[in-house]
């Protein structure tokens, strides 16, 4: 148990134990009420010798009502600090799930900046300049040998294409993997575009993660860069080459791989959302396929039934802004 689920749960117990001794105290205070009304009623029977009997059991009677008003006060109290510091808890957890999906999403963002610089820098590679430029026979069987040994060392990609001018796939680096990717025509992508756009040799394009049907069907965050033949980017580009970053695999080690406590393990789940509220990794099977977060703040928390939601918006990481993706964490035990 966390520190702040045991401080609530101390809380409830001592908001419990104080309702339960001041509801016996009125329960005296009224027993002790009515004794005296029962003494007043025997003093006035025995007229003026019960005068003084009569005046003690006034003040008995005063007595009483001052610790029933006490009591109830005391009550009322104990009940607002009661709320006020599940409150205070409630809002610590909640900063908590908030801080915990900012970590998801940095995590993430410094994973996919490495992924564009991976594809600026190959995209500079010989064999890939040679492919763009003669797209020949020898040179497809060189690049390909090349692209085989890249994803042979980076093992979290699964495939690499060098692409022509036209939206051509002209070879890729597992071609007995994915021997349909080859002839593959991908100008209608938005990543392919943008690439193809690009100038200079810090341009880039990044996808959402999207299945790719060459590739099997797997969802892939795909990224992609122009090949230019002039060494600083400038001029029409002879191609592109695109990566696709094996996202299932990835994303499931990010996501699981948060730190939580054994209580937390049971009723936390930690979940990366894109701009489109599409659910795209999440630790567990029982997470939503779709989540609208509030759309007037970059971070914070709310309250979504019985469960406490953190949420932060992706701040990028040096050259890569992000996608406007979320780190998300779900606190079903509130």
């Amino acid at each position: 148990m966390n520190a702040s689920q045991n401080v609530a749960e101390l809380s409830l117990r001592i908001e419990h134990i104080t309702s339960v001794k001041i509801q016996e105290i009125k329960e005296i205070t009224l027993e002790t009420r009515l004794l005296s009304l029962n003494a007043a009623i025997e003093a006035s029977h025995v007229g003026e010798a019960g005068r003084s009997f009569a005046v003690v059991a006034g003040r008995v009677r005063e007595v009483s009502d001052r610790v029933e008003a006490l009591a109830s006060s005391l009550q009322d109290e104990l009940r607002d600090v009661g709320t006020r510091m599940q409150q205070a808890l409630r809002r610590a957890r909640g900063q908590r799930l908030a801080d915990m999906a900012l970590n998801v999403i940095e995590t993430i963002d410094r994973n996919l900046y490495e992924r564009t610089c991976d594809v600026r820098w190959w995209a500079t590679e010989a064999a890939v300049q040679a492919m763009a430029a003669e797209p020949d026979a020898r040179m497809a069987d060189m690049a390909r040998r090349r692209l085989g040994v890249i994803l042979d060392t980076y093992t979290v990609y699964l495939d690499i294409w060098i692409i022509d001018p036209a939206g051509k796939v002209l070879c890729n680096g597992r071609p007995d993997a994915y021997p349909q990717a080859e002839g593959h025509d991908v100008r209608s992508q938005p990543w392919f575009q943008q690439a193809l756009a690009g100038r200079g040799i810090e341009a880039y394009a990044a996808g959402d993660v999207q299945p790719v049907a060459a590739l099997g069907g797997a969802p892939c965050a795909v990224y992609a860069a122009a090949i230019h033949a002039d060494p600083q980017g400038e001029g029409a580009p002879r191609g592109v080459l695109a990566v696709f970053f094996d996202w299932r695999k990835q994303a499931a080690a990010v996501v699981n791989g948060i730190r939580l406590s054994p209580e937390e393990a049971a009723s936390v789940r930690c979940l990366v959302v894109d701009a489109r509220q599409r659910v795209i990794a999440a630790s567990g099977d029982d997470a939503p396929d779709m989540l609208t977060l509030p759309a007037d703040r970059t971070d914070g928390f709310y309250a979504d039934g019985d469960a406490l939601v953190g949420y932060a918006l992706t701040p990028g990481y040096e050259t890569y802004g992000g996608l406007g993706w979320y780190g998300v964490v779900i606190d079903r035990g509130g």
